[in-house]
Formats: structure tokens, sequence, C-alpha cells
């Protein structure tokens, strides 16, 4: 029940989001829709990588499920906050060309540092707003209910919950810097890179709760978005330039697609091979 539940929650905000392109299309012409669904769609598939770090700092925190949801609300609540933060930001820095280089130069390399880097690992004890939080708050090694607070004896102690929810928020920031530019590469309108942003996240939670037991069958999935991050990329340096200013927008929808849609599909005809690894450490310092 609880697996169909899931599946109806994505299917809904997938929906939405897609309805929303539909409204788009009505009120700003078929160009702007089709921008919105590429957006939508890389957005979509960069939010796929948070999964995985969502199921490993829940794991690393001991965090049951039935906190989970709490932490997921408030994190997705934190990151609708800090993208219209960026995406403002960025509007205004995309202005000028150098920006454009430079974020371009930046999703090449963080594309194919994906290619170098071994499987994606968490380490919540070199996170700066963690290790900040610890030094101001002192943190509880063990769960109190859903509290993200605890008060003992007169004095505030931050528990798992809230240093899980830190560590989540900062985690979206980084992603951000990877998301927002490459959204700013298929579409200058920062309404549409907002609330492609918007809609994509929207769905994230239910997407964890559908996907967190099956996150091993997509262990490709990183890597055609490493291709993805590439060729945005490579349109923000050099593929607009050679179209004239403007990379054709149904091309880069069909390759967004097409790759994302290679890298799901070679992953379930070649799986991965199975590794005891030893149970991530659970307590806190």
């Amino acid at each position: 029940m609880a697996a169909s539940s899931n599946v109806l929650r994505v299917v809904f905000w997938v929906a939405v989001g897609l309805a929303f392109g539909a409204w788009v299309a009505l009120t700003r012409g078929s160009v702007a829709a089709a921008e919105y669904y590429a957006a939508y769609l890389l957005e979509q598939s960069l939010s796929v990588d948070n999964i995985f770090v969502f199921v490993m700092v829940f794991s690393y925190f001991a965090i049951p499920a039935k906190y989970q949801h709490r932490v997921l609300f408030y994190g997705i609540l934190g990151a609708l906050v800090f993208r219209a933060i960026f995406v403002a930001v960025g509007a205004a820095l995309m202005q000028y060309q150098w920006v454009v280089v430079f974020f371009g130069l930046f999703l090449i390399f963080t594309g194919l540092k994906i290619f170098a880097a071994k499987e994606t690992t968490v380490d919540p004890d070199k996170n700066f707003l963690i290790r900040l939080l610890r030094r101001f708050v002192p943190v509880t090694p063990t769960l109190h209910g859903g509290k993200f607070l605890e008060k003992v004896n007169g004095r505030y102690f931050a528990t798992p919950l809230l240093v899980a929810l830190i560590f989540l928020e900062a985690t979206d920031v980084i992603f951000a810097v990877d998301s927002v530019p490459a959204i700013f590469a298929v579409t200058k309108e920062p309404f549409i890179v907002f609330t492609s942003n918007i809609f994509a996240i929207l769905g994230l939670r239910a997407l964890f709760f559908m996907l967190a037991g099956a996150v091993d069958k997509f262990h490709l999935l990183r890597y055609g978005l490493g291709v993805v991050l590439v060729f945005v990329g490579l349109k923000m340096v050099w593929l607009n330039k050679l179209f004239d200013g403007h990379f054709p927008i149904w091309l880069s929808l069909s390759i967004i697609m097409g790759v994302i849609a290679t890298s799901v599909l070679l992953s379930l005809a070649f799986p991965k091979v199975e590794k005891k690894v030893q149970k991530a450490q659970t307590m806190i310092e």
C-alpha cells in the first residue's frame, strides 16, 4: 500500500509539472514551453542524484523512516528558498558573457569529474556547517522523537534530526551550483528557470520514497548526468555560437532525454555487481 501511494504521489507531481508546461505553451508559446520541458527534465534528472545522498545521509545518522518525511519536508522548503536566491543571482550574472563562459567551463569540469570520481560518498564530519553547529550547539547522540531540538537541564541540544536536515540543505546548495547554471544553458528566462526548479523539487520527496530502495539499480545514471552536464557546458561556451547564438531547443531536449533514457536502460541491462559493505557508523561523536 505504501509503495503504491508513493507511486501515485510521483505521478501526481509529474502530472502537475507537465500541466504547467502546457499552460506555458498556451500563454508564452511553443518555444517557451519546449524550454520549460527541457529545463524541467534536466532539473528532474539532476535531482535524482540528490536521492543517492538522501539515502546515505539517513543511513549515516540512523534516521528511521517515520521521521524521514519530516526532515525532507523542511529540507524541500529550504531548497525552494535557496533556489529562488540562486535563480535571482544567476539571472543577473548571466548578463555578462565571461560569466556564461565561466559557468560553462565549470559544468564541463563537473561532468568530467563524475567519470573520474568513485561512488558518491557522504562525510558529514567534514561539512563546515555541521562543524559550526557542533561548536555552538551540543548534539545528542540519540533521537528524541521527531524533535530537531531537545531541552536538557535548561540547555538546548541539537538532535541527529537537525544535523541531518542541515547537511541535506548544505548538499542541496552544492547541487544548485551545478543545476541552476545548467538550466540557464537551456533558457535565459528566469521565470522558466525558477518554475522548472520548483516543480522538479516539489516531487522530490515522493520520488525519494519510491526509489530509496532501488537507487543501486540506476548505478549508471550518474554517468548519464555527467554527459548531460558536459553537453550543457559546451552549449554555453561553444555550441550556441556555432548555431548563431541559440542552439535549437528541440535538439537540446532530444539529447537530454536520450542520454538519461540510455543511462537508465543500460543500468537495468547491466545490473550493478553486489558487494558486501560494512555497515555505516550511525552514532554521532
